[in-house]
């Protein structure tokens, strides 16, 4: 599967470089980054790095992982590597350091597991902030694998149990996406 997810990505960064451009971060991100007890991030499915560079600009250090060897080489050129760590893993796989980081962020990708590895990386007070597409009759594009949309309301079951919700949203995606779709957005802090 690692392989497949690589050459897709890789091949969807090459092919429409306009994903690795520079953007603004997400609502959420920009609203809550400074939530965070202290300055170390893990920026998973990063792409073209959005918020790896917005909080390296706020100083943090930022680990930033995504599968997609093409993406972190274009994000590496952009970064100042004393801030950022860019590191290549399949994400079906990655399982980030215990107690490691005061922030995780994880937009417009879902998968559940990973989530659920990644709440045992954040320090205690730390701050997630998972923010993806979600199934809505609204949405511009069908997804062919129901498994990547998120249910309505589903985010806030992930963090039941020894978790603050600081926010939990719904909301259009923002204006430079190629399809309106329908996301969901939440900002947790970890008890």
């Amino acid at each position: 599967m690692a392989a497949r997810d690589r050459e897709k990505w890789n091949r969807k960064f090459s092919e429409m470089p306009d994903l690795l451009a520079s953007r603004a971060p997400s609502a959420l991100v920009a609203r809550f980054y400074r939530e965070a007890p202290g300055k170390e991030a893990l920026d998973l499915a990063c792409g073209g790095g959005r918020h790896t560079l917005f909080l390296s600009q706020q100083g943090f250090h930022v680990d930033a992982v995504d599968i997609s060897d093409v993406a972190l080489a274009k994000l590496a050129l952009k970064v100042d590597p004393a801030k950022v760590r860019c590191i290549e893993s399949d994400l079906d796989h990655f399982t980030p350091a215990s107690d490691r980081y005061d922030l995780i962020v994880i937009t417009n990708f879902l998968d559940r597991a990973l989530i659920q590895r990644s709440a045992a990386a954040l320090k205690r007070h730390g701050i997630m902030i998972v923010e993806t597409y979600m199934d809505d009759p609204g949405n511009e594009k069908q997804s062919t694998n129901p498994d990547y949309l998120l249910q309505k309301g589903e985010l806030e079951t992930f963090f039941s149990k020894g978790w603050e919700i600081v926010a939990s949203e719904t909301f259009w995606n923002e204006d430079q996406e190629q399809y309106r779709m329908r996301k969901q957005g939440i900002a947790v802090r970890k008890q």
